[in-house]
């Protein structure tokens, strides 16, 4: 009796949530009739917001994960002075406020570092240049978490296996090691990707909000609230809805993956 109480109990409250999430997800959709899906036909605003985000998360992911991979593995692999604190430096803009992120890279590549960087022809204040970089500092450690779990759940003895048998480390690491942590690599570059693309506070502080060219998908919907274009913004945030569906799909089926192998890995 006890027992079927406290189900009762967290099943209401679950279903109380759920039903609250769904709501604040779907209700601008039902309130707007699906208007919002014929303001998007034609639109020079929401393609142009969409290839910039597209194109410049694109680039922000690349670069973060030709940096995150070796630094995920140092992190995972190595034990040395001031490892903690090196990890919680890492994982410091997840916790951050994107904001605070953004202004301190407007401090840093503007007033301090802006005239040497203008010199050699990067100027990140205002420019799209400064959404690439917002989008790398708040989405990389995203990639880097994963991709470090990964190389933690990979048994060092097969690398050292590799190794005995004559090949170096660059070559155990591209054939060994990348291939065994594929699916959490996966992860790492799409629940990142997801976070570059919804990347809102850092973006504007560092890169403005100017139409039709600081204008991502975020900050076209900041737009064209503050103008009264509700049907248009209701219109971009169903697209970044369908697109986190789709990202999170994938984030759970190579974590699933992912989970599975290392079971039966543990088993073997």
């Amino acid at each position: 009796m006890k027992y079927n109480l406290f189900k009762i109990l967290v099943f209401s409250v679950f279903t109380i949530f759920i039903i609250f999430l769904l709501s604040v997800l779907f209700t601008p959709i039902i309130y707007n009739k699906g208007q919002a899906l014929l303001s998007i036909i034609h639109n020079k605003e929401v393609y142009f917001a969409l290839s910039l985000s597209l194109i410049s998360s694109l680039i922000s992911i690349t670069i973060a994960t030709i940096i995150g991979l070796p630094v995920a593995y140092v992190l995972a692999r190595y034990d040395f002075k001031g490892k903690k604190l090196f990890d919680v430096l890492v994982d410091l803009p997840i916790i951050l406020p994107p904001l605070v992120t953004g202004m301190s890279l407007l401090i840093l590549l503007g007033p301090v570092l802006g005239n040497w960087l203008g010199k050699l022809g990067l100027n990140f204040v205002f420019t799209p240049l400064g959404i690439i970089m917002a989008q790398l500092v708040v989405a990389a450690p995203f990639a880097i978490r994963s991709f470090k779990t990964a190389f933690a759940g990979i048994d060092p003895t097969f690398e050292k296996a590799a190794m005995t048998l004559g090949d170096h480390h660059f070559m155990v690491f591209r054939r060994i090691t990348l291939p065994l942590a594929k699916n959490g690599i996966i992860t790492g570059i799409t629940m990142a990707w997801a976070r570059a693309v919804g990347e809102f506070g850092a973006t504007v502080m560092l890169a403005g909000a100017t139409r039709f060219k600081t204008e991502t998908l975020p900050i076209a919907i900041y737009l064209n609230i503050a103008t009264g274009n509700i049907d248009l913004a209701i219109a971009i945030a169903l697209i970044m809805i369908i697109f986190s569906i789709i990202v999170l799909t994938v984030i759970k089926i190579f974590d699933k993956d992912l989970y599975n192998y290392y079971e039966k890995e543990r088993g073997g």
